[in-house]
């Protein structure tokens, strides 16, 4: 008997390509996660293409020129809005990089305590309280410094992968039904090709519901950032406002460089910075187990404990990645399994309908003979 039958060599040889294929997409992770966010980028934008395709002066019913119409509109929207807010923001932002230094110091010193107890008028006892607490934390506030550069190197990357994503969206929106039908053809038989486009059609209905979600849960953090820094009299509240919902798309990263921005705008123009802060924390426990998993339940048909333990188990697997894509590939599964699971059925009553037409002809025969 060989050592290696032609079972065995196919069983290994399906091993060894299923390992193969596994060392791929880890290795060219990063690049897949930009071609997934491109591809939700290309959700976002649908709607505004679509209605650009139905109400277009003079390419109507054409998706090529209505997506270059849609760009063409985000690009001009975004050179107003940056033509409109940039000279401020460049100024706040130069004042905050210029007392960044002097706030650290005044962090690791200590020497903070006694300018918030002439502006908040503290008592002497809670100043000595606050410098004994900057004092057993010295070491953690003067390694802000080097996090702090590790941060700024890490968004300057980051951004640069976010602006690639909008380039590779055009691609989704002017050919996603044909990218779609070149591989449902390459990757399924004739029989199953009718099967698998209605579920790739259930696929593309979920993404766009999740997409409304976040679009909806970015709106109101933007009406939580406008409303609170309006009544706290924050300088430039709209346009932080603006950027906190924007970076709402962002998990983790995004609310965080949010807090950091309207915390620091607080501090270098002596606002209500330690209320505010309190404030977004209280709203991102709000944001994270109450509005998130609620939202994207009612959208996604996922139980709300269901969704904040997808996001858990996406942070300790995939990081910021995780977060973003658990809910989706759990709503994804979930319509997978359904699919699946209807398919066996109706295969268990053909056969079973089978069955049940082959026996009288039995007992006929058996009565003949």
């Amino acid at each position: 008997m060989p050592f290696f039958d032609r079972r065995t060599a196919h069983i290994l040889l399906t091993i060894l390509g299923f390992a193969a294929v596994c060392g791929a997409v880890y290795s060219a992770r990063y690049i897949i996660l930009i071609f997934v966010f491109a591809i939700f980028f290309a959700y976002l934008i649908n709607p505004i293409v679509k209605f650009l395709q139905r109400h277009s002066l003079f390419f109507r019913n054409l998706r090529g020129p209505a997506v270059v119409e849609a760009y063409l509109a985000f690009v001009i929207l975004m050179a107003l809005t940056g033509y409109t807010l940039a000279p401020n923001v460049i100024r706040n932002t130069v004042k905050l990089v210029d007392g960044v230094p002097a706030l650290l110091d005044g962090l690791s010193t200590g020497n903070i305590a006694s300018e918030l107890r002439g502006e908040y008028g503290w008592s002497e006892e809670q100043e000595f309280r606050f410098r004994a607490l900057l004092a057993r934390h010295r070491g953690d506030i003067q390694g802000l410094v080097a996090a702090t550069d590790r941060y700024l190197s890490n968004a300057a990357q980051l951004l640069g992968w976010l602006l690639l994503i909008p380039v590779l969206a055009i691609f989704f929106l002017r050919d996603g039904d044909h990218i779609a039908d070149i591989f449902i053809r390459l990757f399924f038989p004739a029989n199953r090709r009718p099967r698998i486009r209605a579920v790739a059609n259930e696929l593309h209905i979920m993404l766009t519901r999740y997409i409304r979600a976040q679009v909806l849960l970015c709106s109101l953090s933007f009406l939580f950032y406008s409303g609170t820094m309006l009544l706290l009299r924050f300088p430039h509240a709209m346009a932080l406002g603006v950027l906190g919902g924007l970076l709402e798309f962002v998990p983790g990263i995004g609310w965080i460089s949010t807090a950091a921005a309207i915390v620091g705008v607080g501090v270098v123009n002596h606002s209500h910075w330690i209320l505010m802060a309190i404030l977004l924390g209280s709203w991102r426990v709000i944001q994270d187990y109450y509005a998130t998993p609620r939202i994207m339940g009612s959208h996604l048909k996922i139980h709300p404990l269901a969704a904040i333990f997808g996001v858990l188990v996406g942070a300790e697997i995939g990081g910021i990645a995780g977060i973003y894509l658990a809910v989706p590939l759990m709503a994804s599964m979930r319509l997978i399994w359904r699919a699946y699971a209807g398919e066996e059925n109706r295969r268990d009553h053909h056969s079973h309908s089978g069955v049940r037409a082959k026996a009288p002809s039995g007992l006929v025969e058996t009565a003949t003979i």
